[in-house]
């Protein structure tokens, strides 16, 4: 297989792939493309959307942090912040609807303690096919349950929630998750490197090779056969999950954090990518080092793998020992893997090869847009008009308002939020199924109401 058939398989457009290779001034190899793919798919880059996503206010009295770091960060007084975050699941929960849903869960709740947050409640808004599509039941209990158990596990209260169901979603069905946390405002910590020589540390879970591939797969349509697909969605362990959260918010009490990135989308490329992006340094990586839980793990493997519950950090020379001691008594890997570099280049070492040699800025620039613009669609010929069809006869008011009542978008959604724990921690105010959620804050007199939706 040719550079170019490598790049076409694995979802580069051919002007990106003749870019690529412009840029590096030779032809990547294997490993090198599968980054590109990863870094310069719709989920990592935003491509077709970010020029929209700009339009968006994204500044206030009240805004910390906007968009650029793993969630928002809003100041809510008494020296405390909200920190929010909301991303969909939509291909992995459809491909495999319980641990697709599941990990979506995990993913954001991971954004939250990233940013030195205790998550504090978790919400999600659904969209589901027709009730009478084959596969809308199955779908539902299974994304359902998958967010309930994850939530529930790790001990996180579901306080909000949105569902509805329509044929538009037959076969492409929408899975939000949102999670919000509490943090002291001067205690945020962010993606950052800090200087040349600081210590990366691999932290959490082993990497294995589920979800391999899961942003370009994220990121594509659905044109073959679901089943397919299944290799590229994650699994995840709620377990693990909360035993990392304690690590981290542990290890950023005992102030040895410099940075911190989920392992979220594309795994290892992203984190490693994103930390030395943001202030324009480089990073190598031994590969070698890395704890897996598969024998014979390639580098492009091991880079793209969306194996769950794992964070890369950025430790303060020095804080190794206490970094090892804590992850130690939690009962999870933390292993040095690398370090931040002068050169701003993602370097990367495997069984004494380097497997690649890649400049950071071009990895974490736009994509290039295709040299011909798109044309703009020919205006369809509006109908000829004709009269109005005549009004049917009206129905008895009690049986539409019943049939209303007990239809698909407005019957009762007890049958979800029942499966959901939203007593954990005891902080519930308000439980589901009565408009928003609303959680106490500790420390002050205030309370957070939490509600989520999405526009069909």
């Amino acid at each position: 297989m040719n550079s170019e058939e490598a790049a076409a398989k694995l979802g580069l457009e051919p002007h990106e792939a003749k870019h690529i290779e412009e840029r590096l001034a030779r032809p990547p190899n294997f490993t090198e493309l599968c980054i590109f793919s990863a870094m310069w798919s719709e989920h990592c880059s935003y491509k077709s959307s970010r020029h929209l996503l700009a339009r968006l206010p994204t500044e206030g009295t009240c805004v910390v942090c906007g968009p650029g770091e793993n969630a928002g960060v809003v100041d809510i007084g008494a020296g405390q912040v909200a920190v929010f975050k909301m991303e969909s699941h939509n291909h992995p929960s459809y491909i495999e609807p319980y641990h697709g849903a599941a990990t979506g869960v995990g993913g954001v709740m991971r954004d939250i303690f990233t940013m030195g947050a205790r998550p504090v409640a978790n919400g999600n808004a659904l969209r589901f096919g027709a009730p009478e599509h084959p596969k809308t039941r199955h779908l539902l209990a299974g994304v359902v349950a998958g967010l309930g158990d994850y939530g529930n596990c790790v001990g996180v209260p579901m306080l909000a929630g949105a569902t509805g169901f329509d044929a538009g979603y037959d076969d492409n069905i929408l899975v939000n998750a949102l999670c919000v946390g509490i943090a002291q405002r001067e205690g945020i910590f962010y993606a950052r490197p800090g200087a040349p020589g600081n210590p990366v540390f691999y932290v959490g879970s082993k990497t294995g090779r589920d979800g391999i591939h899961g942003a370009s797969m994220a990121s594509a349509s659905f044109e073959e056969e679901s089943v397919s697909k299944r290799p590229t969605v994650q699994v995840g362990d709620p377990f693990a999950e909360k035993l990392l959260l304690e690590a981290c918010l542990e290890l950023m009490a005992a102030g040895a954090v410099v940075g911190i990135q989920d392992m979220g989308a594309a795994g290892l490329t992203s984190s490693a990518v994103e930390i030395a992006g943001k202030e324009g340094v480089g990073i190598r990586l031994n590969l070698d080092l890395v704890p897996c839980r598969e024998p014979g793990m390639s580098a492009w493997e091991i880079m793209l793998s969306e194996s769950q519950e794992r964070m890369l950090v950025v430790l303060k020379p020095g804080s190794e020992a206490t970094a090892q001691a804590i992850f130690e008594k939690w009962q999870l890997d933390c292993v040095a893997i690398g370090e931040i570099t002068q050169s701003p280049v993602l370097e990367l070492l495997q069984h004494g090869k380097r497997q690649a040699h890649l400049p950071i800025a071009l990895l974490t620039e736009p994509p290039p847009a295709p040299s011909a613009a798109p044309t703009a669609p020919t205006p369809a010929t509006p109908p000829a008009a004709s009269a109005p069809p005549p009004c049917p006869a009206a129905a008895p008011i009690r049986e539409t308002l019943l049939a209303l009542l007990g239809g698909p978008q407005l019957g009762s959604r007890q049958w979800i939020w029942q499966q959901y724990d939203h007593t954990v921690m005891a902080d519930s105010i308000r439980p589901p199924g009565s408009g928003a959620g609303v959680i106490r804050i500790h420390g002050s007199q205030q309370g957070l109401a939490i509600s989520i939706d999405v526009t069909p």
